[in-house]
């Protein structure tokens, strides 16, 4: 890992971190468009194709039966079953209490208002490949399913045998999945944004996956509907003298596993924190999986700062995808905090139990873009429409407005659609 004095970081130093393990965007973008291309005139042979040459399996049917969603419980153990149930129920809670109410106002003869409606149709991406993800479909099918929309289907890669892992279909029964594809990469973006002979077009695209993934949802972004940027994963330590070393030092890694690119930082006012969390983490035996050291090598930095402000402010222009806070004054610096996609407080949160859990939602905007955007939520899947109803006396009143300023901007029927209105008998 890197190692660094706040104070002594050159603006390189910091932009070389600020970049994070992005990977190259306009390559990706390159293989992915004949793919998109295939999908969108060959449709459902196109993603068969596909899915022989990238996943290494030939599929007979792309949509996954009933019977196999409804039998996926008794591959997998009861205990197994339990935590998605419990950890449904959290999701399930939390993404509850975030629907918006609708509200209306009444003055001087303007009648006006917000409703909302959930989006018809959404698709949600699941990753394959190292391993299966069935908290991510908690993540993004319960939030849908608490909006209010009817029609949710899941993407995910298949294994060798053809067929989707148990664990994942558990979570789908579980989530109120009505569509399961096992179709995974690019090929299952454009399919889910064109919709294919088996596939039903959705209206939008949610969930994370790799870059191949990601540049397909972005390329397809102008025929639907998408939920965040997304790249790998990473983590962002505050700590002070209360922190306590090696639980640091495990969560780094908790993040380092994910991805070989994943960036893991911790800044700390102490340097003895800092420096007894870099020998912890010189262990190369903590954890079985030698991207996370990888990670920590390419992207790994412990930063020493001068107090709790400095990091903050540091985080807040970093805009890490998690930050854990573990201070003297926890809450005190959440009110400090303005870009984060999710927020840790304290010794006993890891990042973990948002992961999986607490029911907070672990999609989350990456590499910066927590400054603009907000993790996968309730209203990820609403749509929020406007209505008004005006009395003769409130056009009559607003016609002083309208018609000048139409008027002004050159629109004349805009003008004469209000003059009518308002005009003697």
């Amino acid at each position: 890992m890197k190692y660094y004095i706040l104070n002594h970081m050159s603006q390189e130093e910091k932009i070389s971190l600020f970049r994070r393990g992005r990977a190259e965007v306009s390559k990706a973008e390159e293989a992915v468009r004949p793919i998109i291309e295939r999908v969108r005139a060959e449709g459902d042979k196109a993603v068969k194709e596909f899915t022989e040459r990238f996943d290494g399996t030939k599929i007979e049917e792309i949509r996954v039966s009933q019977e196999e969603i409804e039998g996926a419980e008794k591959k997998i153990s009861r205990e197994l079953v339990e935590a998605l149930e419990t950890a449904a129920e959290n999701i399930a809670e939390f993404h509850r209490r975030q629907i918006p109410e609708e509200f209306s106002l009444n003055d001087n003869g303007r009648e006006l208002g917000i409703i909302f409606r959930a989006i018809p149709r959404v698709g949600c991406y699941i990753p394959g490949g190292r391993a299966a993800y069935p908290s991510t479909v908690l993540m993004t099918a319960i939030p849908a399913r608490v909006a209010g929309v009817k029609h949710i289907a899941v993407a995910t890669p298949p294994g060798r045998d053809g067929e989707i892992n148990p664990l994942i279909l558990a979570a789908c029964k579980i989530a109120g999945v009505t569509r399961v594809y096992r179709m995974g990469g690019a090929q299952a973006i454009a399919a889910l944004a064109y919709g294919t002979e088996s596939i039903d077009r959705v209206d939008k695209i949610v969930g994370p996956g790799n870059i191949y993934v990601t540049s397909a949802k972005r390329l397809m972004s102008s025929e639907v509907a998408v939920d965040m940027p997304a790249g790998p994963s990473e983590v962002l330590i505050i700590a002070d003298e209360r922190g306590n070393a090696r639980v640091i030092a495990y969560d780094l890694l908790a993040q380092a596993e994910h991805d070989p690119d994943a960036t893991c930082i911790l800044i700390t006012t102490s340097e003895a924190i800092g420096e007894d969390v870099r020998k912890i983490l010189e262990d190369k035996n903590l954890v079985e999986r030698e991207e996370a050291y990888l990670s920590l090598e390419k992207n790994g930095a412990i930063i020493i700062a001068g107090n709790v402000e400095d990091a903050v402010d540091f985080s807040n222009s970093f805009a890490p995808e998690h930050l854990q806070i573990v201070t003297a004054k926890n809450k005190e610096l959440l009110e400090e905090i303005e870009n984060a996609g999710s927020v840790f407080l304290g010794n006993y949160t890891p990042v973990a139990s948002g992961d999986y859990a607490s029911g907070t939602n672990h999609v989350l905007p990456t590499s910066g873009f927590a400054r603009a955007y907000s993790g996968l939520n309730t209203r990820s899947f609403l749509k929020s429409i406007f209505w008004q109803k005006l009395s003769k006396e409130g056009i009559e009143k607003l016609s002083k407005v309208i018609i000048p300023l139409a008027e002004a901007e050159g629109f004349k029927a805009h003008a004469d659609s209000v003059k009518i209105r308002v005009k003697e008998d």
